[in-house]
């Protein structure tokens, strides 16, 4: 197979795959053919390809997916005019102290932000799949670790917390609550979070986050039916 059909391959089992494919599942469309190697030149090649489109292929931790641009989003919103799910400032510093301080416990939370956590908080950001209890720290009373999930690098089009923006000035946290958007990938419409600026107090201010993006709305088998083309 010439390289030319082989993007066409994977461009097709990208649009229509309903989740992030990983390159050792991507390779059995080849029947292990292509080696790890061959495939992610292939994909980097793919993302060349759609630079100038309103999709792009990214690398998240699930695996490879495409998804609508960034700056696509206010027009992709105009066909799901909902409002939004609202999330707390309070939810929304707890996800940050978790993201760049994990594994934390319950406490860890407390002495950063100065205030009683609240655990109906917790359980918000679990059921959305963006935290999870990783273990137990062993000291008294063997608090709970959270940690963030793969669903949460997902939904911010990251494959690793290493692609965190850095922390580098101090009183900059607003500025991460008000980009941090993520798509809904089990939702054709795009969930961007909002938040109860009189919930909490101010964030706190040396948990500074800049820089990020919001993830695009990934394409899903629905969005592009097999044998359709968008």
């Amino acid at each position: 197979m010439n390289t030319l059909d082989a993007k066409r391959v994977l461009e097709t089992a990208l649009l229509c795959a309903t989740q992030p494919l990983l390159v050792r599942e991507l390779r059995q469309l080849f029947h292990d053919e292509l080696g790890a190697d061959t495939l992610k030149n292939l994909l980097e090649s793919i993302q060349q390809d759609w630079q100038l489109r309103g999709l792009e292929l990214v690398n998240v931790a699930s695996g490879w997916r495409m998804q609508s641009r960034p700056e696509m989003r206010d027009f992709l919103d105009r066909l799901h005019p909902e409002k939004p799910p609202r999330y707390s400032r309070a939810a929304m510093e707890m996800l940050a102290i978790i993201a760049y301080r994990q594994p934390v416990t319950r406490g860890d939370m407390e002495d950063i932000r100065g205030v009683t956590v609240n655990s109906l908080v917790i359980k918000q950001l679990e059921d959305r799949g963006w935290v999870e209890v990783i273990g137990h720290r062993e000291t008294v009373g063997r608090p709970m670790l959270y940690a963030t999930t793969r669903q949460f690098l997902d939904d911010l089009g990251i494959a690793s917390l290493d692609q965190l923006p850095p922390l580098e000035t101090r009183g900059a946290s607003e500025g991460f609550f008000d980009q941090l958007a993520v798509a809904e990938a089990a939702d054709p419409a795009q969930m961007q979070i909002s938040l109860d600026a009189d919930d909490m107090p101010a964030p706190v201010s040396d948990e500074p986050f800049q820089g990020l993006q919001p993830a695009g709305q990934p394409v899903t088998q629905d969005d592009h039916p097999a044998g359709t083309t968008q």
